[in-house]
């Protein structure tokens, strides 16, 4: 089997911003795409999927770095459908994780490993474009899809994008920052250094404080090992940040992800939408399952 694990607050951006201004203002009209969109991954298919979303923008890492990503200042006709989301995708009959400490990014992490460890799971598709992600991918085993591009990126792939292995993809973020999670990294750690670096010692810890003790070569080498030794505790906090957090209390099973069917609160959200349609599609696809 193939598990598919969604990154719900990556697609109701994606679809609220990829909708016509007019629409856009419509109730519910991400949250319609975002279910829509599930139900083509189901049609092709897809037998065991999970949807994580932000329920609340806030987490844990905001109590480590203030400047850490926030609700404020995002548009609220985005906030306040992410409650309308989550109802919808449940009764579509797909499991989903609305995250409240933690984010959705850990909840797909902690799904994936998982799922990667039961012997009777092919593959796990983690459908997001979100860098943080890109930890997570094993070999062809565990791999990013990006539906946008449809493209998927496994061990190769993340490589080929970052420059480091997947392992090193938080220590990669912590020195460079990640502008959209709103950490800053470290003082002139730019991606093709920083990645030159990491691709010889893998890990932040492991790196030499004196650029003379280095065996890899990079300009301004210098500067970047005094930034670094006189930074360590800032890069320690923003590794963990950007360290993905694993609950394998999220999934107990991962047969519990096999989708059964919708509830009897689809076809009430589909006429609201005006389109009935939808109900008979996702009926008619399970009846033939």
């Amino acid at each position: 089997m193939r598990v598919h694990l969604v990154d719900g607050t990556y697609e109701l951006f994606r679809h609220h911003f990829g909708l016509p201004a007019e629409i856009r203002a419509s109730r519910d009209a991400a949250v319609r795409s975002v279910v829509e969109g599930t139900v083509s991954l189901l049609e092709g298919g897809v037998t065991h999927i999970g949807v994580a979303t932000d329920h609340v923008v806030e987490s844990f890492r905001n109590e480590l770095w203030p400047d850490y990503k926030s609700s404020a200042g995002m548009d609220p006709a985005i906030l306040e459908q992410f409650g309308p989301l989550e109802e919808a995708l449940g009764e579509l009959g797909v499991t989903v994780w609305a995250m409240t400490d933690l984010e959705a990014d850990d909840a797909l992490a902690s799904a994936s490993t998982v799922a990667a460890e039961d012997d009777e799971v092919e593959q796990v598709c983690i459908l997001t474009a979100d860098k943080d992600l890109a930890q997570m991918v094993r070999g062809t085993r565990v791999v990013q899809v990006d539906l946008r591009r449809q493209r998927v990126i496994d061990h190769d792939g993340v490589v080929e994008k970052f420059g480091v292995e997947p392992e090193s993809i938080p220590d990669l973020l912590a020195l460079v920052g990640d502008q959209a999670d709103g950490f800053p990294g470290l003082p002139g750690w730019g991606m093709k250094s920083t990645a030159t670096v990491l691709a010889r010692y893998r890990h932040i810890a492991d790196i030499p404080d004196d650029a003379r003790d280095w065996d890899v070569g990079v300009r301004g080498a210098p500067r970047l090992a005094g930034n670094l030794r006189q930074g360590r505790a800032l890069a320690a906090l923003f590794l963990e940040l950007a360290t993905l957090r694993i609950r394998p209390s999220l999934v107990p099973t991962v047969e519990g992800l096999r989708w059964r069917g919708p509830g009897l609160g689809l076809a009430h959200l589909s006429e609201r939408w005006g389109a009935p349609e939808l109900t008979a599609r996702v009926e008619a696809l399970a009846s033939s399952r």
